[in-house]
């Protein structure tokens, strides 16, 4: 009898540790019938019998998976600086236990770059990120967690062979790093905002707003953050009036609340 797509699943997800049923099935399942009928395979266990045996293949399907909409450690200046200045002084003046929230986080990069660098200031097991996104899909992608070279091309050396794991030409971050991300729902323009954040990351995505969105979401944003929290906003952007938001620049991209 032929495999069902549950038994392709299950299949898959011993071979490569990926998770199939974290994409919708629909979307998913209709991809994979192309590849299989672009191969002119007969169905879903003779392709598992072909991927264990041709590599070209199995790059090719593990790279269908393979997310490439974002960076890890994009703008690694910034993140240096993250590293350098603003998370020992937000150690020093808020403790450990710091509330990191990671708004608009899409397939993950970002938060999953927060867990590695504050994880060179805290232990691991006092790091906990809230990362949203209005997305379900995108969502379901992070918490897969696989990225092409090009994504973590930024992440630091020792982090990479750390925490990914090479599947085909991707890469899959561990279960470690995504043990300490939270992902929710939520939408900026409607949703209630997390409340007493020490820092907030939101990059390169106000952009899509209008001047109006923009402001209130920045003003949300100062309601968010705890006295001298911080927000870090993307290299695409600025708050060119942030006094009126109750923010004091810090640098192009490091907004501290007064």
């Amino acid at each position: 009898m032929a495999y069902t797509y549950e038994q392709f699943e299950a299949a898959i997800l011993k071979m490569t540790t990926i998770d199939l049923t974290a994409y919708k099935e629909k979307q998913m399942k209709r991809r994979i019938d192309t590849l299989i009928n672009k191969h002119k395979i007969s169905g879903y266990e003779e392709f598992v019998k072909t991927l264990k045996t041709d590599k070209t293949l199995f790059d090719e399907f593990v790279n269908y998976l393979t997310i490439n909409v974002s960076e890890f450690y994009r703008n690694t200046d910034q993140w240096e600086l993250m590293d350098k200045t603003f998370i020992p002084e937000l150690i020093k003046k808020f403790g450990k236990n710091l509330k990191i929230w990671s708004a608009a986080c899409s397939t993950g990069d970002e938060p999953y770059s927060l867990v590695m660098a504050f994880s060179r200031h805290i232990p691991m097991s006092q790091i906990k990120i809230i990362a949203t996104d209005l997305d379900k899909q995108v969502i379901a992608q992070a918490k897969t967690g696989l990225y092409s070279a090009k994504s973590i091309a930024g992440v630091p050396d020792d982090f990479k062979k750390k925490y990914f794991t090479q599947i085909g030409s991707s890469y899959k971050i561990s279960d470690e790093i995504k043990s300490h991300v939270e992902f929710k729902e939520h939408n900026l323009l409607k949703d209630p905002y997390p409340t007493g954040c020490n820092i907030i990351v939101c990059r390169n995505v106000l952009i899509y707003f209008t001047d109006e969105a923009k402001d209130e979401i920045y003003k949300k944003f100062n309601a968010s953050l705890v006295k001298g929290g911080l927000l870090f906003i993307g290299s695409t952007e600025q708050i060119v009036n942030h006094k009126d938001f109750g923010y004091e620049r810090r640098n192009s991209f490091f907004y501290q609340k007064a």
